[in-house]
């Protein structure tokens, strides 16, 4: 009888031990973590530029920045960067409810702001999509932003959607993250 009590109670203290040494190496990485990071000067924040400025990516980029393409970008999103900053209302119309061919920014839409387009995105749950997909083109909105975006892959400006109205009617409202950013 002995030896059969020791041969289940053997596997079970070697599992509790297990499960207590995982238990402590995880909450060893998590106070890793949590130490934040030290902040770089400007000039090292200046070398680290200067460095990927000469990586073949770095090459690329900058060749879009000075292309048509790239200053056709950057021209849109300084129309719009004063109501990026205050987070005021931008007034538009939906022009299309896909984004261009290729994209890989989740769920969007194009809109036409003071004559130039944009693609805005929508970091929406799955009960918000509802309202969104009920947009048609040449709906009138009003939106609002907080982040202004560009990449060499898009034609447009990208735009976070902090809030969108039609109608005034709030149909998307942007839901902040838990635990903080």
């Amino acid at each position: 009888m002995k030896k059969v009590i020791f041969a289940l109670m053997l596997p079970l203290i070697v599992v509790s031990g297990l499960v207590f040494a995982n238990r402590k190496i995880k909450t060893e990485t998590e106070t890793q973590k949590e130490q934040p990071q030290k902040q770089m000067s400007s000039a090292e924040r200046n070398a680290e530029m200067k460095k990927w400025e000469a990586t073949p990516s770095g090459k690329k980029f900058k060749e879009w920045e000075e292309s048509p393409r790239g200053k056709k970008v950057y021209a849109a999103e300084a129309k719009i960067w004063k109501h990026i900053t205050n987070y005021t209302n931008m007034e538009g119309m939906v022009t299309s409810l896909s984004l261009p061919p290729g994209s890989k920014l989740g769920f969007g839409v194009m809109v036409k702001i003071n004559d130039d387009d944009y693609i805005v995105t929508f970091d929406a749950e799955k009960y918000q999509l509802e309202q969104l997909r009920s947009l048609k083109v040449n709906d009138k909105i009003i939106l609002k932003s907080r982040y202004v975006a560009h990449a060499p892959k898009y034609s447009y400006p990208i735009i976070s959607c902090g809030s969108l109205e039609r109608d005034r009617k709030v149909i998307f409202k942007r839901i902040p993250n838990k635990g903080g950013c």
